[in-house]
């Protein structure tokens, strides 16, 4: 069994502002592109659809609770994050 990752993800700072729009949980949205990109996606989309085809076991261990994010979230957020903050 691999370790969980959610621990490293703890210290990032969102990004977005507070908003009645911020309708997702940062730690949902980074653990749904790296279990996409563990899988071989590639692209937004492509992440979006995993998402949504694995919504099931993904709330096994996440909260989702406005369901899946879009692509254009998902891509929103990730290009919000400064890679040089950490």
């Amino acid at each position: 069994m691999l370790p969980n990752p959610m621990p490293y993800f703890q210290d990032l700072k969102d990004p977005r502002r507070e908003t009645k729009n911020k309708l997702h949980k940062l730690s949902d949205i980074l653990m749904i592109v790296l279990c996409a990109v563990l899988s071989g996606i590639e692209d937004w989309v492509g992440m979006e659809e995993f998402a949504e085809e694995k919504e099931a076991w993904l709330r096994g261990f996440l909260e989702l609770p406005n369901g899946i994010p879009s692509h254009d979230t998902l891509s929103d957020v990730l290009g919000r994050i400064d890679p040089d903050m950490y």
